[in-house]
């Protein structure tokens, strides 16, 4: 365009910034967002707006009033922009497209928010801990970590939230409803991020990739994980015995040791289990199920683990070494017994008898000479 003309077309022009507008009353409100000022303030709350219209639209807050209705579905909004942002999610209208990656957004707010996943801005930042969001919202939330604020109640339990959002997944444990689902193999989800990351099992998708050895994930928290085994950090430590883990869920896992607790129990036979994982292998022993299975000979098995373990029957791989005599072994567990006839230690005991044994399976066969 030419510089004469775009002069004559919007003739004001602010002196902080260079902006150009057609009309005086627009540069007048223009300059506010320099100076500060919020001439127009609402006399039922305080809050202050520099222009007029806002402030007319504010007040709707106070009334209730809601003028702009979905000629569809016969929803109504204070402001008529809300309106015809409502409407596209009729009409499945998404006008704002990115140009990274070409996703598209009912709203050019939602498109700048997306951007800053391209970008890696966060210029909202907490002034207590110094962490930064993309959004303003997000901000929001975030502060209420630190002051302890959980406004949104569940209804059913009173169990308290910092945001709504948070709110309305927990509600979903009450109804049990799972409004996602997947449109290969039918599994449900409560939230939506789940289903997305559930497709990823299908499509293959792994998006987060470590940037030291390769490897890729599908979430970002296993990212996260993974990245300790380059690091070596432990950060999750026991107070009781004062082993440390990668991951706070194998803390948990491990706590239980201690405790003694077996949260997760088989329905069929009433075994329990420290891990809801090893409730699941276990169920298999029910089910026959065996997963896994040996591309050399063929064998299957119920666990992900056992497959490992026997694969190093072909390999010869024995990664675990006494420290004593030297001698190693196939699995951890099989180095645990070896250390026994260093030790001389013998767990299992005969409740008849009172005699002791290395292995759980020498006191099973000891136990069938009492019943003989």
């Amino acid at each position: 365009m030419n510089p004469e003309s775009d002069i004559r077309e919007k003739p004001y022009s602010c002196e902080v910034c260079g902006s150009c507008f057609k009309q005086k009353q627009n540069l007048v409100i223009h300059i506010r967002t320099h100076t500060g000022e919020k001439p127009y303030s609402c006399k039922l709350c305080g809050c202050s707006f520099t222009q007029k219209q806002n402030l007319c639209s504010h007040m709707r807050t106070h009334t209730g009033e809601k003028p702009h209705s979905c000629e569809v579905c016969g929803f109504s909004f204070i402001l008529k922009q809300n309106l015809l942002n409502h409407i596209r999610t009729h009409t499945g209208e998404k006008p704002y497209s990115c140009e990274v990656c070409g996703s598209c957004f009912l709203q050019k707010q939602n498109l700048v928010r997306h951007m800053r996943t391209h970008t890696g801005e966060k210029p909202n930042s907490c002034k207590v801990c110094s962490s930064s969001f993309t959004t303003k919202q997000n901000l929001i939330i975030h502060m209420r970590k630190h002051t302890g604020e959980k406004q949104f109640s569940c209804e059913i339990c009173d169990c308290s939230f910092a945001s709504k959002h948070y709110l309305i997944i927990h509600r979903l444990t009450h109804t049990g409803e799972k409004p996602h689902s997947c449109d290969v193999c039918g599994s449900s989800f409560k939230q939506k991020q789940h289903l997305v990351i559930h497709m990823r099992t299908h499509t293959g998708d792994k998006p987060y990739s470590c940037k030291i050895c390769g490897s890729s994930f599908t979430q970002k928290h296993n990212l996260a994980n993974h990245m300790l085994t380059h690091t070596g950090e432990k950060p999750h430590s026991c107070e009781v015995c004062g082993f440390s883990f990668k991951q706070k869920q194998h803390l948990v896992s491990h706590m239980r040791t201690h405790t003694g607790e077996k949260p997760y129990t088989c329905e069929v036979c009433g075994s329990s289990f420290t891990t809801k994982q090893n409730l699941v292998i276990h169920m298999r022993k029910h089910t026959g199920e065996k997963p896994y299975t040996c591309e050399v000979c063929g064998t299957s098995f119920s666990s992900k683990q056992y497959l490992i373990i026997h694969m190093r029957n072909h390999t010869g791989e024995k990664p675990y070494t006494c420290e004593v005599c030297g001698s190693s072994f196939s699995s951890k567990q099989y180095l645990i017994i070896h250390m026994r006839n260093h030790t001389g230690e013998k767990p299992y005991s005969c409740e008849v008898c009172g005699s002791f044994f290395k292995m759980k399976k020498h006191l099973v066969v000891h136990i069938q000479t009492h019943k003989c």
